[in-house]
């Protein structure tokens, strides 16, 4: 990939600069308190993996539009994909006046997706509403209300998704009441379960809760990451998704994947459902599916994305023909990128970088990930209690240096790493030079 940036981290001013400063003072008069901006320098131009202030700060960006620029910001195809569509019209909707583009997408989207049944998908605009009319198509096809979520998860700040997200601060706070019908069950969190905890332990855990606490026969789907994104990068250990998955079809409750985060390459599969070998009855994919533009998408078995009557789901911008185009040239930019390689590659160089440091400092538990999808959990030196504090300090001072990271996790003690697949492997050892220095820092 050829970049229009020189995929060089430099630092030339205070952060943030003087023209920052101007932009944050009209912005404080101007713009809602309510909205939150991980990095203080205001940007000009994004290329592959290199975030310009409008100072001439250059920063690494190891979160992508929280896992949205996959293929690299500004992404040659990408943009020649969106010119083009735009010029032959800025929008068409599905109800009134149909157009190839939205089938050409779903018809990608069911060969992607694991599963060798008949497939059918739907186009919407964000994760969350992909998360509510999964919702809609599985009560619709069960008849059936309840629907269970996890511990950890994040699913996206509707009313709907507001309840079947975990995290009350600062998601929640103030906005109910909420929908009802939602049951949030254990998770399995391998680095906070009991020692020996195997997958399939965790699982019937979670059974025996649904069984007892809302009746299988009452559950119309059960909803998991299989990654868990906002709440810590959670990978669940090996037998828990699988038993999930069985426990569902024996008693006919639809099985959700929520791969908004996890999806379309993140992971070093197209969908990370399938480092666990499951066949997922319904998909929800977003982020990293448009490139940059807003789309997300439900994709799953025909019977089941066929029970909703024509005009239940849908919406004014669902499949906008800009959006579709510049969604298949990311995953044609991710075929012939090769970049699902370049994901394992990445978590392959974190993992020699980042792995020494665990045993070198108190304050690092765990690394963990999938992927480019990765995680470092801090906990208080020489115990599992989090430590949120230190995570500010050393994102903090990674930013300094021109690296930005951002943070997760349910107690906040979570630094996540999303960069771009195009990273070029020097500027990928770079900043995580940058962190690792900031780590031994902190620790010290």
């Amino acid at each position: 990939m050829e970049f229009r940036l020189e995929q060089k981290r430099q630092v030339v001013t205070e952060i943030p600069g003087p023209k920052s400063k101007a932009f944050q003072a009209d912005r404080e008069k101007y713009v809602s308190n309510s909205i939150g901006s991980s990095l203080p320098g205001y940007i000009e131009a994004a290329d592959g993996a290199i975030l310009r202030d409008v100072d001439g700060n250059q920063f690494i960006d190891f979160g992508s539009g929280i896992g949205v620029t996959t293929v690299g910001n500004s992404n040659p195809k990408v943009v020649k994909a969106v010119q083009d569509a735009a010029a032959a019209g800025t929008h068409l909707q599905i109800n009134t006046a149909p157009y190839g583009s939205y089938i050409e997408l779903c018809k990608r989207l069911t060969e992607l997706t694991p599963g060798d049944f008949p497939k059918k998908a739907a186009l919407f605009n964000t994760g969350a509403e992909a998360l509510e009319n999964a919702v809609k198509i599985a009560r619709k096809y069960t008849g059936r209300q309840a629907i269970v979520v996890f511990e950890h998860a994040f699913h996206g700040r509707t009313n709907l998704t507001m309840a079947m997200t975990a995290k009350a601060a600062p998601y929640k706070i103030g906005f109910g009441p909420f929908a009802p019908e939602v049951y949030r069950m254990p998770l399995s969190y391998p680095f906070r379960d009991p020692e020996g905890m195997t997958g399939e332990e965790a699982a019937k855990r979670t059974i025996t809760m649904i069984e007892k606490q809302i009746g299988a026969e009452n559950v119309a789907a059960i909803i998991l990451e299989p990654v868990v994104g906002e709440g810590g990068f959670i990978v669940p250990a090996d037998g828990f998704m699988s038993s999930l998955v069985k426990f569902a079809k024996d008693n006919g409750i639809v099985y959700v994947s929520d791969e908004v985060q996890s999806g379309m390459a993140r992971t070093g599969k197209w969908f990370a459902s399938e480092w666990s070998g499951i066949e997922p009855d319904l998909i929800t994919s977003a982020k990293g599916l448009g490139g940059g533009m807003p789309i997300s998408a439900v994709i799953g078995r025909a019977e089941i994305m066929d029970a909703p009557q024509p005009g239940g789901i849908g919406g004014t911008y669902s499949g906008n023909p800009v959006s579709n185009a510049s969604a298949l040239a990311t995953i044609e930019a991710y075929e012939e990128e090769n970049l699902l390689d370049a994901a394992l590659r990445i978590e392959e160089i974190f993992r020699e970088m980042l792995e020494p440091v665990v045993a070198e400092v108190g304050i690092v538990g765990e690394i963990r990930g999938r992927g480019a999808m990765l995680a470092i959990e801090f906990v208080q030196d020489g115990s599992k209690e989090p430590n949120a504090a230190v995570v500010k300090q050393i994102v903090d001072d990674a930013l300094a240096q021109g690296a930005m990271f951002l943070t997760c996790g349910t107690y906040g003690n979570v630094i996540r790493l999303l960069p771009p697949l195009v990273m070029t492997e020097e500027l990928l050892r770079d900043g995580l030079q940058v962190l690792i220095d900031a780590i031994r820092k902190a620790a010290a």
